[in-house]
């Protein structure tokens, strides 16, 4: 899955022949799962047409602040358009647009939703040689680059006025890995390698029957997702489950029962930064197990049991340098038990569920949790969806880092 997927990305287009490209743009933004809103100057409307880019886009195409032919017309709001967006592309940025961008020349939509956007800006210049290289056009790259908008170089190559050279704006596919390779460069678990379970564990009490529980594993696929989509590398180890992931930077490891959910999470644990806990791990497991199908026979049938292997506490007594999650799912006295397991399993954060709390629990779409760090602090969190819950748990591993560099 690309990095552009679910990002919000203003593509502004400026009035130069390669204002055609940007058709190829669109596509591949969307075909990447982004969500895209075009505007354009009055210009680039000579090169392509509104109706393509809004067909592509699945967007209306913004060009003026309003429709001067219907006077009950809606303000096109530059500012909205600037908040929305994720970041902002300009492409092509002909040397007239840059110049614009430079000095704050705020006379057109498309410059208007520039200065006023609060997200990263990147562009892409498009012009013939001797333009490219003009003076004027270099002090607006450097103006432009003090500002901390990104520039996406110029290539080389055969130009609309029939001269070969530098000047011509990048192709749209490498536009797209330009965009992807920065963005990923510089999210916050870049380099992070991440240990996550999920899912339940079906312990065998014949070849065909089993003891388990009624997790389906979605809140520890979120967890993975999140993590994925901020620049980390996964090993999401998975119990019986449905789920899959479509995130190339999630490596799924497939187990069945406790055991191989341990054997698992110590195979790797060695080698991570984070490890999240967040299986359903059976906690007992039939002490024998039958090598035939058990027969209907007597009236009452007694099943001994015997403890699985603590796979968060076993992590917690090998921890080093990791920051160790696990969840607790109470029924009641919920805070004094996840503070002792906490202690006892020594975790820097613990993810408490309550079966009291209307929303929670296993099969949900949704979540409630509190937080509860090392340190004791106690922060309750109210119902969200569990991709929402997801994401504060990656906030909180982020954050921890955040606090480790500063020290």
């Amino acid at each position: 899955m690309s990095v552009l997927s679910g990002k919000k990305i203003v593509l502004g287009i400026s009035g130069g022949i390669a204002a055609y490209k940007t058709a190829t743009l669109v596509r591949l933004f969307i075909k990447a799962g982004a969500h895209v809103q075009v505007i354009m100057t009055p210009a680039s409307k000579d090169f392509v047409t509104p109706l393509t880019l809004s067909t592509l886009s699945k967007n209306p195409v913004h060009s003026t602040f309003y429709n001067e032919d219907d006077e009950n017309a809606q303000w096109n709001n530059h500012v909205e358009l600037g908040l929305w967006a994720d970041f902002m592309l300009i492409a092509p940025a002909t040397a007239n647009t840059l110049s614009k961008m430079a000095n704050g020349n705020c006379d057109n939509l498309l410059i208007a939703t520039y200065l006023s956007a609060k997200c990263l800006v990147y562009f892409a210049p498009a012009m013939d040689l001797d333009m490219y290289k003009h003076p004027s056009t270099l002090a607006s790259f450097r103006a432009l680059k003090q500002f901390g908008n990104i520039m996406i170089p110029a290539e080389n190559g055969e130009l609309a006025s029939g001269l070969s050279g530098e000047g011509r704006m990048a192709e749209p596919e490498n536009i797209v890995a330009f965009l992807e390779k920065d963005i990923e460069s510089k999210l916050p678990l870049k380099g992070k390698k991440i240990l996550i379970t999920a899912g339940p564990t079906y312990e065998a009490l014949d070849p065909v029957r089993y003891i388990g529980n009624h997790s389906t594993g979605k809140m520890g696929f979120d967890i993975a997702e999140s993590a994925a989509n901020n620049g980390a590398e996964v090993i999401l180890i998975s119990g019986p489950t449905h789920l899959s992931s479509k995130n190339s930077s999630v490596k799924i490891v497939r187990v069945t029962s406790s055991q191989e959910m341990y054997e698992a999470c110590h195979s790797y644990y060695e080698s991570v930064d984070v490890a999240v806990c967040a299986a359903a791990v059976a906690d007992y497991k039939p002490k024998n197990i039958a090598t035939q199908k058990i027969k209907k026979s007597e009236a009452a049938f007694t099943i001994e049991l015997e403890k699985t292997k603590d796979i968060l506490a076993s992590l917690g007594q090998l921890k080093k340098n990791q920051y160790l999650i696990g969840f607790a799912l109470e029924t009641e006295n919920e805070i004094e038990n996840a503070i002792a397991k906490i202690q006892k399993k020594n975790l820097n954060l613990i993810v408490l569920n309550s079966l009291q709390d209307e929303g929670a629990g296993f099969g949900k779409e949704t979540n409630k949790v509190t937080f509860i760090s090392k340190d004791l602090s106690i922060e309750p969190m109210p119902l969200k969806s569990k991709e929402e819950v997801a994401t504060d748990i990656i906030n909180k591993i982020i954050a921890h880092y955040e606090i480790a560099t500063k020290k």
